[in-house]
């Protein structure tokens, strides 16, 4: 059934995607992301299944349900996205607004436990990257975020 739903996501377009997801989340969106670094410096990214084709790389992360934490979005994005368990504290790295219906915030992460397990329906392939390895088809707000020492532990 999430395969049918994944396949009817991917054949909307742009607008039909957000008037579902804003559907969804009723009204104004908040995006959570962990910046997860390994001990040589290296981001964990995602190559997103439900992301445009042009740009599916980026951080591990998603919606913030109403009432939850933005720091505990973030770990239970990554943690449903790769099976790996996180600890997220401290004030965010980045916050990116600006936009009509949504702001995000991304946060530093620390790998506590799990093994590196991806949800099928939403990810396709997860790889640890060097902040000047970044891959084609990144945001450019993520490229900016981890070019620099953003995000290290």
């Amino acid at each position: 059934m999430r395969a049918i739903g994944v396949g009817i996501w991917r054949r909307l377009n742009g607008r039909w995607q957000w008037r579902l997801v804003r559907w969804r989340h009723h009204g104004f969106l908040v995006y959570a992301a962990g910046v997860l670094r390994d001990e040589d410096g290296r981001v964990l990214l995602l190559r997103h299944r439900l992301w445009p084709e042009a740009r599916p790389w980026g951080l591990p992360g998603g919606y913030v349900n109403a009432g939850e934490r933005l720091e505990d979005a973030a770990a239970r994005e990554i943690l449903e996205e790769t099976g790996l368990e996180v600890a997220v504290t401290g004030p965010p790295v980045a916050v990116f607004s600006g936009y009509r219906y949504r702001v995000e915030t991304y946060w530093a992460a620390r790998l506590i436990g799990g093994d590196l397990r991806l949800d099928p329906s939403e990810v396709l392939e997860a790889r640890w990257f060097a902040p000047d390895e970044l891959p084609a088809g990144l945001s450019e707000n993520h490229r900016a975020l981890l070019g620099g020492a953003v995000g290290r532990p």
